[in-house]
């Protein structure tokens, strides 16, 4: 059996996000997709918020969990036992990124290996802060996130609007 981590911050998750790990899915056993709980750049959701939106998002599936972490992505991989991470790429610069990133992960657990997702046409333009911004804006993004993030995102931007 492989399991796969799809780590990231998913603040919200989108489309692009599914996609990938439903594609994903397709091709590992199992798919464990782990809510970052400290980055570097601030987040707009905590991170259990942002781990129910997830959950709702694959609610549906037997072999996609969802779990939070806080440690080295490879660490994660160790604990619960993966042996693949997987990754989305939209652009370019996301494969120079994500290509560091690799061969870090590489130097730190030699035994792990890194996939990475073309996303689809549709979702090149889309990322969390692509979101953000335009849901910050009071902007329609319903093509971008299910109905239930639509709505996080509208409460979450009307409660910062109150502080």
């Amino acid at each position: 059996m492989t399991r796969a981590i799809f780590p990231g911050t998913f603040d919200p998750i989108h489309y692009g996000h599914i996609n990938i790990a439903e594609r994903a899915a397709r091709i590992f056993d199992e798919i464990v997709i782990a809510v970052y709980d400290k980055p570097l750049k601030s987040l707009l959701f905590s991170p259990e918020t942002r781990i129910e939106l997830v959950k709702k998002a694959f609610a549906d599936s037997k072999k996609i969990s969802v779990i939070g972490y806080n440690s080295l992505t490879v660490d994660l991989c160790k604990k619960v036992n993966a042996r693949v991470i997987v990754r989305g790429l939209r652009v370019f610069s996301d494969f120079e990124y994500e290509f560091r990133m690799a061969l870090a992960n590489q130097r730190l657990a030699p035994d792990l290996d890194m996939i990475a997702f073309m996303t689809h046409e549709e979702f090149t333009f889309l990322s969390s802060s692509t979101v953000k911004e335009i849901a910050s804006l009071d902007g329609d993004v319903t093509s971008m996130v299910p109905p239930y993030v639509n709505q996080a995102l509208r409460n979450r931007y009307q409660e910062l609007a109150k502080s």
